[in-house]
């Protein structure tokens, strides 16, 4: 049997889901080691010859930024160690919410993260659920950009509810929230919300009848879980049957969790592109994993990708 000539390869904080995608495509996870000295620093080794193959990095870039930095020394030693081409496959892609100037003296963080991974070295990079789709032209490699659409559809068709309706919990998920309501077939209503400043909110009012329905709230972040929460509350507070919640990526800063627990929220649905560690017995996690496993297995071939955009 002709031996691959891909490799994948995990950072400390995404090898389980590094596994979960190895798993998928019946190959070995990559053997490197990650070094750290008694200050915090660490160094990155291949323990194996990559020379001439395409390297798939997996490591999602979420806080702290040991996270980052990990990758960018995956990447170069990547580089170094002769691989035809390194692939970055970063499930959430951290900073994605700084792609623009919204007051003046302010860094755009994505940016500033793009021009860092293209200088250590990337050939390409395959992500989900971008905070903001323009954040792919602040590349000049190409991106492949997949969504959790597919896998969140499938379940919410699952849970056979008779009077669907999708939500978003703030006008900058409209276009989200939308998509999955032409998908769905159902109606969509918006919460419409005023922020003192970031994960601080001071109003928020409904648009749309939701009396009776069964609402699925559709984000792509959850951070401090406010919005998402107020939300739900706001949503059952004028006659939701039930309020759910599907979002991407499972950031859930504390005190998130807590939030969630005391929420109206029946359940919040998330990816595993981000380890969720604390216990909440109203979180779910969908694994994404065979997702990119197909996208990794379509770029090795040469095949198109379209076909994994269900919505």
């Amino acid at each position: 049997m002709e031996e691959r000539q891909f490799k994948i390869f995990s950072g400390t904080n995404s090898r389980y889901f590094a596994e979960k995608v190895c798993n998928s495509l019946g190959c070995p996870l990559g053997n490197m080691i990650i070094e750290t000295f008694a200050d915090g620093e660490f160094a990155v080794s291949y323990e194996e010859s990559i020379r001439g193959r395409d390297v798939f990095l997996i490591q999602s870039t979420f806080p702290n930024s040991d996270n980052l930095m990990e990758l960018l020394l995956m990447v170069d030693a990547a580089k170094r160690a002769s691989a035809r081409s390194i692939i970055a496959v970063i499930p959430y892609f951290g900073w994605a919410r700084q792609d623009r100037k919204d007051k003046p003296r302010v860094s755009i963080g994505a940016k500033l993260i793009a021009d860092m991974l293209m200088t250590a070295g990337i050939s390409r990079l395959i992500t989900m659920d971008l905070h903001a789709d323009q954040i792919q032209g602040f590349f000049d490699v190409p991106v492949d950009h997949l969504y959790a659409s597919g896998v969140f559809a499938e379940y919410i068709k699952q849970l056979q509810l008779e009077n669907l309706v999708m939500a978003t919990p703030d006008v900058g998920g409209t276009k989200r929230a939308s998509t999955y309501s032409k998908h769905l077939g159902c109606p969509m209503v918006i919460c419409y919300k005023l922020r003192k400043k970031a994960n601080e909110i001071s109003d928020m009012q409904v648009i749309g009848d939701v009396k009776g329905m069964d609402v699925v709230l559709v984000d792509d972040i959850v951070d401090t879980a406010g919005t998402i929460t107020k939300a739900a509350d706001l949503l059952k507070e004028a006659g939701a049957n039930s309020v759910r919640a599907i979002a991407s990526h499972a950031v859930m800063s504390d005190p998130a969790s807590t939030r969630v627990d005391q929420s109206s929220l029946t359940e919040i649905i998330f990816s595993d592109s981000i380890p969720y560690s604390k216990k909440s017995e109203k979180v779910k996690v969908l694994s994404v994993a065979d997702m990119f496993a197909d996208a990794i297995m379509r770029v090795c071939n040469n095949e198109s990708i379209s076909s994994l955009y269900v919505i």
